[in-house]
Order: C-alpha cells, then sequence, then structure tokens
C-alpha cells in the first residue's frame, strides 16, 4: 500500500517539475515570438523533456537515489517523506506561477532526511551546493557579456528578423526542454529508485512521461512568467539564453549534478535585461519574487523532510517542540519587523503632510 502511495506522490511531483521547470524552458522561444501559441510551445516542451530523460537522464537518476545519503536508508517510508516535503515547495511556486528548481527543493528534502539520520556525503553535497551558485552565475556572465554585444549589433541594425531566427530560437527552446529532461526527471524518480521500487530504466520511462504530461497541462502560468513577465525578447537574445541554459545543464548532467534549470535560464534572463537595461531589471517585482522563493524553497523543503521524520519515524517529539517554537518565533519577528516598517512609513507620511 506504501509503495502505491509514493509512486502516486511521485508522479504528481513529475507532473509538477513538468509545469516548473520544462516548461521554463520554452519561455524564451514564446516570449520572443517564435512561438505563438502557449500550447504549441508546452507540445514541443513536452517532447523534449520526454526524449531528454529517456536519452541521457540516468547520471542523475544515480545521483539523487545514492549520492547524497546511504541507499539503505532510502526505504518507502523516507520516500514518502522526501516527495511529500519537494512537492509541497514546488506545488505553491507553480501556484504563484514562480519558475522554482526541482532539483533544489528535491535535494532539500533528501538533505533533511539525512541530517536527521547524521549519513550525509557532505563532500557531495558540497560539490552540489557549489554548483547551484557556480552554474547560474556562469550563466549570468556568458547572457551579460553577449547581450551587450548583440545590444550593439541591434542599434546597428544588423540583427534583422530573419526567418532563419525563428527556426534557431525553436531548436534552441527545444534543446533547453532536452537538456530538463536530462537533469529533472530525476528528481521524481530517484527517490524511487534509491528505495528499490522500480529500476532506474523504468523510472526515466514513467518520469519522463509525466513530466511531459506536466508541462502540457500545468505549465501555461510559468511559461507566461518566464517568457513575458521578466522582459521581452528579441529572438537572437532568445537564442542566446535558451543555447546557455541548455549547454550548461546539458554538461552537469552527463556529471550526474543536478542543476537548477531555471535559476539557470533566470538567470540568464537576467543578465540580458541587465545587458539592455542596466540594473534597473532588479527593480522588477517579479525577479524580487523570484530570487527570494530561490533562497526559501530548499530550506523549506529541508525543514519539512526533518519535521516528518522527527513526528512520523522517530517520534522525538522535543524535536518538534523546539522546531515549532523557532518557527512562531520566526513569524514573530517577521510581523513585528513589518509593523514597525508600516510604523515607520505612517510616522514619514505625517512628517511630510506638515
Amino acid at each position: 500500500m506504501l509503495e502505491y502511495i509514493a509512486i502516486t506522490i511521485s508522479l504528481f511531483f513529475a507532473m509538477n517539475i513538468g509545469a516548473s521547470g520544462a516548461a521554463a524552458s520554452m519561455g524564451v522561444a514564446y516570449g520572443a515570438g517564435a512561438i505563438k501559441k502557449a500550447w504549441q510551445a508546452l507540445l514541443i516542451c513536452s517532447v523534449g523533456v520526454f526524449l531528454g530523460a529517456v536519452l541521457g537522464g540516468g547520471e542523475v537518476v544515480k545521483t539523487i537515489s545514492s549520492g547524497i545519503m546511504p541507499q539503505e536508508y532510502i526505504t518507502v517510508k523516507i520516500v514518502i517523506i522526501i516527495l511529500i516535503s519537494a512537492t509541497s515547495s514546488l506545488f505553491l511556486a507553480n501556484l504563484l506561477g514562480i519558475p522554482l528548481s526541482t532539483s533544489e527543493v528535491t535535494v532539500g528534502a533528501v538533505v533533511g532526511v539525512g541530517i536527521a539520520y547524521k549519513v550525509l556525503y557532505i563532500k557531495s553535497l558540497l560539490v552540489i551546493i557549489s554548483f547551484w551558485v557556480i552554474v547560474p552565475i556562469i550563466a549570468f556572465i556568458i547572457a551579460f557579456v553577449f547581450g551587450k554585444w548583440l545590444y550593439k549589433l541591434s542599434v546597428k541594425g544588423w540583427l534583422k528578423d530573419h526567418s532563419i531566427l525563428t527556426i534557431l530560437l525553436v531548436f534552441a527552446g527545444f534543446f533547453e526542454a532536452f537538456s530538463a529532461g536530462m537533469n529533472n526527471v530525476a528528481n521524481a524518480v530517484g527517490p524511487l529508485v534509491g528505495a528499490g521500487m522500480m529500476s532506474v530504466t523504468t523510472g526515466i520511462l514513467l518520469g519522463g512521461a509525466f513530466v511531459a504530461l506536466g508541462a502540457m497541462l500545468l505549465g501555461k502560468r510559468v511559461l507566461e512568467t518566464n517568457g513575458k513577465k521578466i522582459m521581452r525578447f528579441e529572438k537572437a537574445e532568445g537564442i542566446l539564453i535558451s543555447s546557455t541554459g541548455a549547454l550548461l545543464v546539458g554538461i552537469s548532467s552527463i556529471f550526474g549534478l543536478p542543476v537548477p534549470l531555471t535559476q539557470v535560464t533566470s538567470s540568464s534572463i537576467i543578465g540580458m535585461g541587465m545587458a539592455k537595461n542596466g540594473k534597473q531589471i532588479f527593480h522588477k517585482h517579479i525577479v524580487k519574487k523570484i530570487i527570494r522563493i530561490w533562497i526559501v524553497s530548499p530550506i523549506l523543503s529541508l525543514a519539512i523532510s526533518y519535521f516528518l521524520v522527527q513526528l512520523f519515524l522517530e517520534k522525538d517529539f522535543y524535536i518538534i517542540v523546539l522546531i515549532g517554537s523557532v518557527i512562531v518565533g520566526t513569524l514573530g519577528v517577521i510581523s513585528l519587523m513589518r509593523t514597525m516598517r508600516e510604523e515607520e512609513r505612517s510616522i514619514y507620511d505625517a512628517g511630510e503632510g506638515i
């Protein structure tokens, strides 16, 4: 019975992965106008992500299933806890229309379990986290540097809207969706493989199919966010952004490293926006919102998985009381700081009125 529950949660998680990470991969091509209809972009994305999972997703599955903590600790109950923790974080982000890294929430959930049992592979974890920082920074730099160059060519009139640019942009988006399949499908099925519930091949086929389905059914809001709410793109800019994300994530997948595709793509978009508009891009509300979600989401999934292990498996109620106290105290401090800011603002407004 528990195995069926775990598989059901895994497949629901896979659909949310399709909505968040995979759909975001086609956002650039859609925002630049290379693909006119959202359903067309999502269909191309679905095909790309499934092929990427089947042809190149095996190494990342192995990392998620046994590269962060010993495989013998990953039981069916642990799989359920990991998937609930990761899925709840990702589902919340999808409701908000925020492109969230499935790698971060999944690894965060696995780490929460590893902390509870004190069995983490610290060196492997540090390598993964360092790539979470390094890869998006590289994507930002590439987009910023080449974005300046593209902007100069555009001003001189050398970049005209040729049909070849449209074709290249659609191909780049497909390539990025392919890399999403290589990297992100493992987040849904890796825990199942780790618990011995299915083979790597079966997990990839099943996970890839449901990620593709999720992209089609649930991906429109994230597609709109990445494609049209951050900035508008020229087609040449879109090719650079999608190609950068696809290349970096594809290389990481070959080495079995789960990296944040959505952060890579969004960092490229922000780098391109800064190349065109300067630091004003950071004043956009949607950019600030994305950055906050990036920071909070892995910590949230870690805390949830750790809490569930202590509650249902270890039954350590002292730890539960401690965690609850920290949460209540944190919320209280946030509320107090918000109240103080509102009071300062009202005093300032009253002074302006005198």
